[in-house]
């Protein structure tokens, strides 16, 4: 697993093998971030943005942002072993000064946000789950986006995600096994 793009481009990243996690395939990543380059649906700038990495994992997207410009991200994962392997990856990279790290529930992370706004929020949940859509109307109510911002969620090219009347699709692509939405309220 690497850095695909910026300054930090062929850094090796460590990754963890779980059946709990299951990290950002590089052809997927190289295509989501040349859609957000590329794009004419939307106008986000990666360079000098505030990202929001749910469901981090080892931290693969919110890493990416970082080496092509991202101001912060702020990375959010649960589990204490994918943490850890973020966090060896943060210090190999030495970028600890750009992100924040946080060990909780997306819920009680989002329940908690008062005052920051992000250009990206990226959500990789598991695919066997919905709770995420709890999560979308939680970021909705709450506001924690820019006028200008993207929500990409990745998924599974199958799942049947319920979110008319939530999100606006902007567009979806499929890569293999995963659906990548491009999505805005």
């Amino acid at each position: 697993m690497r850095i695909i793009g910026g300054n930090l481009k062929s850094k090796e990243i460590i990754y963890l093998k779980s059946k709990t996690t299951r990290p950002l395939k590089d052809f997927v990543k190289e295509n989501i971030f040349n859609i957000l380059s590329h794009s004419k649906l939307f106008k986000i700038n990666i360079e000098n943005s505030n990202v929001l990495d749910l469901y981090s994992g080892i931290g693969s997207f919110g890493l990416e942002c970082i080496s092509r410009g991202a101001n912060k991200v702020t990375f959010v994962e649960k589990d204490p072993k994918a943490l850890e392997i973020l966090k060896k990856n943060l210090q190999k990279l030495s970028i600890e000064n750009k992100v924040e790290t946080v060990r909780d529930t997306i819920i009680n992370f989002l329940e908690k946000q008062d005052t920051e706004k992000f250009d990206i929020i990226f959500l990789d949940p598991p695919f066997a789950e919905d709770e995420y859509i709890a999560e979308l109307k939680l970021i909705f109510k709450k506001k924690i986006y820019k006028n200008n911002y993207i929500i990409i969620i990745h998924r599974e090219r199958k799942t049947k995600d319920k979110l008319k009347n939530i999100l606006n699709p902007l567009l979806v692509k499929e890569y293999g096994r995963s659906k990548i939405i491009f999505a805005n309220f």
